[in-house]
């Protein structure tokens, strides 16, 4: 055999064994990556459960923690503010929304929240009414705001029905207070009172629980009254 052949026949068995060593080191870096993707793969599947078991309730709507947020920021409830409930005015600004359009928000919370019912010009607490809210409050669930949105029926002016509102928030945080001391209070209780200038509720409202179990209900009455509910939403 020629010097020449000898050289092409190593040429070729050199190229042989270098193609084998790549398709060696191929197959060892495939299965290093799928070991990996698998390995990847089951440890994400654990998140995925503590995801679906702490999914937040159907009534968690785009819409609903815009205006949430806005209440956050607007109310005294975001971090550092000094500002405690938002009056009418306010609502109207940062809700940006009709008061029917901002009820209706609210409603699919009714087997969450209740209705406290207040007599003709007072805000004290009836004991149907420091029962309620009672149970409301302690039915926390694990959610982080707590709120009370005061109302005044279409008797009296506009600024007598304000102040009465007011003073009808005001009376439910006050009870929460001196009941449950809750040093985080202040961080959980979001206040608005909206006198009878915007968001009057309707009848429908009627079938919710009320602080008055089979009394009369109608417009006049259901609005002489406060909405208090849990909120479970994230932000």
């Amino acid at each position: 055999m020629s010097t020449a052949d000898t050289a092409t026949r190593a040429t070729v068995i050199g190229l042989a064994a270098g193609l084998v060593m790549l398709l060696v080191t191929t197959l060892i870096v495939y299965g290093t990556v799928k070991a990996a993707r698998e390995r990847l793969a089951t440890a994400a599947a654990p998140s995925k459960v503590a995801v679906a078991a702490n999914a937040e309730e159907t009534y968690c709507t785009p819409r609903f923690k815009e205006v949430l947020e806005r209440v956050l920021h607007s109310c005294g409830l975001a971090e550092g503010e000094a500002r405690r409930g938002c009056k009418p005015a306010d609502v109207k600004t940062f809700a940006s929304i009709s008061g029917q359009d901002f009820n209706e928000l609210f409603a699919p919370l009714r087997k969450r929240g209740a209705v406290i019912l207040f007599d003709t010009g007072k805000e004290d607490l009836d004991e149907g009414a420091q029962k309620i809210l009672d149970e409301r409050w302690l039915d926390r669930k694990g959610a982080r705001y707590f709120f009370v949105v005061g109302r005044a029926s279409k008797t009296g002016t506009v600024e007598t029905n304000r102040a009465l509102s007011h003073r009808r928030a005001n009376s439910i945080q006050f009870h929460i207070k001196e009941k449950f001391a809750d040093p985080e209070l202040d961080k959980r209780l979001g206040l608005l009172w909206l006198g009878n200038e915007f968001a009057q509720l309707d009848k429908d409202f009627c079938t919710w629980e009320t602080s008055r179990a089979g009394g009369k209900c109608d417009d006049e009455s259901i609005n002489r009254s406060a909405f208090v509910s849990w909120v479970d939403c994230r932000l």
